[in-house]
């Protein structure tokens, strides 16, 4: 039985998730730490009307997919489970992810009504014959990918093809593919569809799903986060970037996608939290030496640097409370004598955000689009 497991978990099935199977387990699968997984907060608790049918679940296949089904009463389904579900046409194999009213709260979230756009079934769970079926659909994803690609270019499409899914019963084949520019594959689903036998379904994605689905490392020496948890992603702008006070390198914050890193969302509300008690960078500070303008600020060690109008290559450090005290003088008419009785430290000026003029800032914005 130990051989047989560990000849399981080598199956490409399991790029479906990691999950555990334990020696002389009678299931295949067990809740894990797969992506789509989701910890149920509302197990324990009862819904207030009692023998209330639970008719809902969620269904999770390859990579970020998951789907709402509706199944008999009859039917007792739990986190896990592999289950045969309605699919079109035929039907397909998934592994259930979420059970109970839990259901209800993120179909309510995603906006899903049933009496608008009914879902469709859960059949039964899977039996032996299904799963084998699955598991030899699954073993054809691999080879298809190459040969698809051959064929792609040998049609001379512009057109990059990243991941291949097999519909459980292997009568569907969806190929996941990104491309620059508008893509006229009729001749290539023709091509497909003789050469595998299976009906043809192409669905673009962007850069950001991509990499979702290729993994790799990051800058950090981490997997990359829209590989092991991100499941949604969210707009990132170079306005992230100029919050945190970073240098707008290219090189530096774009990620495995050529986009912006996603990481730049990760901080982004406590920089802008915090900044509300820095003062705005257009106040100039004035004393007896000279008027000092903001050019940069270190948000952890609430420090902000000013330089004088005269001389911007030279910059002083200020405490925040500092800088507050000099804007309270200069509101009240005091002009104190000079900036470095209140700097802690002097450095000269280097090359920053400011050094790139307006229309490379909006070259850069316009790339990472």
């Amino acid at each position: 039985m130990e051989e047989q497991d560990k000849d399981i978990t080598k199956n490409p099935l399991f790029n479906r998730g990691c999950c555990s199977v334990p020696s002389g387990a009678k299931k295949v699968f067990k809740p894990g730490c797969a992506k789509l997984n989701t910890f149920d907060w509302l197990d324990k608790i009862k819904h207030p009307a009692s023998g209330e049918n639970q008719v809902f679940v969620e269904v999770r296949f390859k990579n970020n997919k998951k789907e709402f089904y509706r199944f008999s009463a009859d039917l007792k389904l739990e986190p896990g489970d592999i289950v045969a579900v309605e699919g079109s046409p035929g039907h397909d194999i998934g592994i259930v992810s979420m059970t109970g009213e839990l259901v209800k709260v993120q179909m309510k979230k995603k906006n899903i009504r049933q009496n608008i756009q009914p879902l469709k079934k859960v059949y039964r769970h899977a039996r032996a014959m299904d799963i084998d079926k699955w598991i030899a659909s699954v073993n054809l994803e691999e080879k298809t990918i190459f040969k698809t690609r051959e064929i792609a270019g040998g049609l001379n499409l512009s057109m990059k093809i990243n991941d291949v899914e097999y519909q459980g019963d292997g009568t569907k084949a969806t190929f996941y593919y990104t491309a620059d520019e508008r893509v006229d594959f009729r001749e290539l689903i023709k091509v497909l569809a003789e050469t595998f036998r299976v009906r043809i379904e192409m669905r673009q994605i962007g850069a950001r799903q991509e990499a979702s689905r290729l993994g790799g490392i990051g800058s950090c020496g981490r997997e990359i986060c829209c590989s092991t948890w991100i499941s949604s992603f969210c707009s990132v702008t170079t306005g992230n970037a100029r919050t945190q006070q970073l240098s707008l390198n290219p090189a530096k914050l774009a990620g495995q996608c050529a986009k912006l890193k996603c990481c730049l969302n990760f901080e982004n509300d406590m920089y802008l939290e915090a900044l509300k008690e820095f003062p705005g960078r257009d106040i100039i500070l004035k004393t007896k030496k000279g008027d000092a303008e903001y050019q940069k600020a270190d948000v952890f060690k609430r420090i902000i640097w000013y330089s004088y109008l005269y001389d911007n290559s030279s910059m002083m450090a200020i405490p925040l409370d500092k800088v507050k005290s000099i804007i309270k003088l200069n509101l009240s008419g005091t002009i104190p004598e000079n900036l470095e009785d209140y700097a802690v430290t002097l450095e000269q000026k280097t090359e920053y955000v400011n050094g790139m003029d307006q229309e490379e800032l909006k070259m850069f914005d316009e790339e990472f689009k």
